[in-house]
C-alpha cells in the first residue's frame, strides 16, 4: 500500500480501525472502508518483516517456557500497536533443535530478542536490512 488509507478505515480481518493517522484497537466508525491492514496484508502474503532465530541446548531445554514468555510479549504487543503480531513459531532445522518466530513489524523482532536476552542472558545479534524493512535476530544459550 503507497501512502495512507482514506480514515475512517477498517480491517475486515482483524477489525483494527484506521483512525487518527495510525491503525488502533477501537469500535468499528460508522462508514469506515474495508482495507486490509498491513499487519494482515503480510501474514497472508506470508512476508515478514522479522526473524527471531533460537537455538542452543538451553532452548532445547526450555522450550515451554520460553515459548510462554514469547507468547507473553507478543499478546501485550498487539493489544498496544495492532500492527505488532506474531506470525508464526516454527521448528528450525539444522544441527540443534530450536525455533524460528516470524513477526509482522520489525520492532517486534527486536522486543522479542531484547525479551530474550534479558530473562536468560546469552547471545544476541541483530542483522538489519534496511533495503527490504527487514530485520533478522539471532539469540542463543
Amino acid at each position: 500500500m503507497r501512502g495512507k488509507p482514506a480514515e475512517p478505515a477498517v480491517c475486515p480481518d482483524c477489525l483494527a480501525v484506521f483512525h487518527g493517522g495510525r491503525w488502533q484497537w477501537l469500535e468499528r466508525p460508522a462508514g469506515a472502508e474495508e482495507i486490509v491492514c498491513p499487519a494482515c496484508h503480510r501474514s497472508r502474503d506470508r512476508f515478514p518483516a522479522g526473524f527471531v532465530d533460537l537455538d542452543g541446548p538451553f532452548c532445547a531445554a526450555h522450550r515451554e517456557e520460553i515459548l510462554g514468555l514469547i507468547r507473553h510479549h507478543a499478546e501485550q504487543a498487539r493489544a498496544a500497536h495492532p500492527l505488532k503480531r506474531l506470525m508464526a513459531i516454527e521448528d528450525s532445522g539444522g544441527d540443534s533443535p530450536g525455533l524460528r518466530l516470524t513477526t509482522t513489524d520489525i520492532h517486534l523482532a527486536r522486543e522479542l530478542g531484547e525479551a530474550l536476552h534479558s530473562a536468560y542472558q546469552g547471545e544476541l545479534e541483530f542483522h538489519y536490512n534496511d533495503a527490504e524493512n527487514l530485520l533478522r535476530v539471532h539469540w542463543q544459550r
